[in-house]
């Protein structure tokens, strides 16, 4: 159901006042805050494991792992680690400018605008409201449409943790989200599609509002001779199928030495097997599409290429099992789209750099994985740019709170988690404090003893 215009107003005047009022910046109060939620959430986790299993059928485990326990970390993190933060830090000054001095300070941006989206309902809307909290902003949520049930839980959640004139949060979709934008917003904080993106983006231009924009794209993954293939199938197996490859950092397709193509199938073949059985629609540990609509997008894929392994389709379950295709046309939307499912296209390379120049030709990626010897890892840096990456392994980069995480390009732009969830949502105020008891001549006309100046501005 879409949310109205006049209460998104109303709500909007609400936070904006409460603002003004000073109350959501004290240090000792946005920590309490923190604290308060990381409880409720602990208090509501069956409720949420159940609520992620009727939105999109996931396991209890999966669920835990990448939603409940990188929301309490990130919580934890910030209750740790804010008062540092927020402290006021001193720089050094230049001489020419003594004895002023200089210091930056991190204040609230102010009223900011945080929409999430489907595939991950409740990280990807709990990490950027904590870093919306940490820095001192009152905050209107969005949450995807598409999660009525995981919605619901956030939704009582936020209200027994938060006065409404602190967080508010909407429901809605195309609707909702148009009626946000008409408001000015001090940041808009996104996590959704390119093209949905550059929708926000263009919303965002009409008040010059400052957005950060968390994206996607084509992932790549590079396995080289040099790779332990066992390990590399079975992290590359595990990484393309958590949420049934719903994952915006997913290895959207392998670039593959020619020389170990067949056994890297072969073991990735075999990992899948031994994760979810021979029959895996009946496995508990795989998540199903969002969507019918999103189920005929991915399924489509499946006549793009010969299928080695896999291809099983149910659109009534919306299942599609962990698919590697092999000879995909280069042309065809499996090789233009992010793939947001659990299809992999592997493709053959006889050089490492014929695999950079492919990537190169792309655009510019949110993950890069690379399996192989670790002497290459500043060479493959050098060739090739992407929002963060991964050596001898998937994923597992985006729970280290201390890498903020982002992408470039087209796959998105500024960052978050840990402490760059703090920065992303506040002002870095840059001042100088200059005495009066001495007031130096030399900036003043007639510029007296300019020569001896010129040399210090040198």
């Amino acid at each position: 159901m879409e949310t109205s215009l006049a209460l998104i107003q109303d709500k909007h005047l609400a936070l904006k006042n409460h603002y003004a009022k000073g109350q959501t910046q004290a240090i000792s109060t946005r920590i309490n805050a923190l604290k308060k939620l990381r409880s409720a959430i602990i208090a509501a986790e069956k409720e949420i494991l159940d609520a992620l299993h009727k939105d999109l059928r996931k396991s209890p485990e999966e669920a835990y792992i990448t939603e409940i326990a990188l929301v309490l970390k990130e919580l934890s993190h910030h209750i740790n680690h804010l008062k540092k933060w927020a402290k006021t830090k001193r720089v050094s000054t230049p001489l020419f400018l003594l004895p002023s001095s200089s210091r930056i300070r991190h204040e609230p941006m102010g009223t900011v605008l945080i929409i999430a989206p489907w595939n991950y309902p409740f990280q990807l809307l709990m990490t950027p409201l904590i870093g919306a909290v940490s820095a001192g902003n009152t905050i209107m949520l969005k949450p995807s449409e598409l999660c009525t049930n995981t919605n619901a839980v956030m939704d009582t959640i936020v209200q027994s943790v938060f006065d409404p004139a602190h967080v508010s949060l909407v429901h809605g979709g195309k609707d909702t989200n148009q009626a946000l934008f008409a408001q000015r917003f001090d940041k808009i904080f996104f996590t959704g599609s390119p093209r949905l993106g550059k929708i926000v983006m263009k919303a965002a231009a009409e008040y010059l509002t400052p957005v950060v924009l968390e994206l996607g794209g084509k992932s790549p993954c590079i396995v080289d001779r040099t790779a332990n293939i066992d390990v590399a199938a079975k992290r590359i197996a595990w990484g393309k199928t958590v949420n049934l490859g719903q994952t915006c950092i997913a290895p959207d397709y392998l670039l593959v030495d020619e020389t170990i193509k067949d056994e890297l199938q072969e073991r990735i073949i075999h990992h899948w097997k031994t994760l979810f059985g021979d029959n895996p629609q009946q496995s508990t540990y795989l998540p199903r599409m969002v969507t019918h609509e999103a189920f005929d997008r991915v399924s489509a894929y499946l006549q793009q290429g010969k299928v080695l392994f896999g291809g099983e389709t149910n659109r009534e379950d919306k299942f599609i099992s962990p698919t590697l295709m092999d000879d995909v046309d280069l042309d065809a939307p499996i090789m233009q789209d992010e793939i947001f499912g659990p299809i992999l296209p592997i493709i053959p390379f006889k050089t490492i750099d014929e695999a950079t120049d492919f990537i190169n030709a792309r655009e510019k990626p949110l993950a890069y994985y690379y399996f192989g010897d670790n002497g290459k890892i500043d060479q493959l840096l050098s060739a090739n740019t992407s929002g963060g990456a991964c050596f001898n392994d998937t994923l597992i980069h985006i729970s280290n709170h201390g890498l903020p995480f982002g992408g470039v390009g087209t796959s998105g732009m500024g960052q978050y988690h840990g402490k760059a969830s703090f920065e992303a949502f506040s002002n870095t105020r840059s001042f100088m404090k200059s005495p009066t008891w001495i007031d130096l001549p030399f900036r003043y006309p007639p510029f007296k003893h300019f020569s001896m100046i010129k040399k210090l501005l040198r």
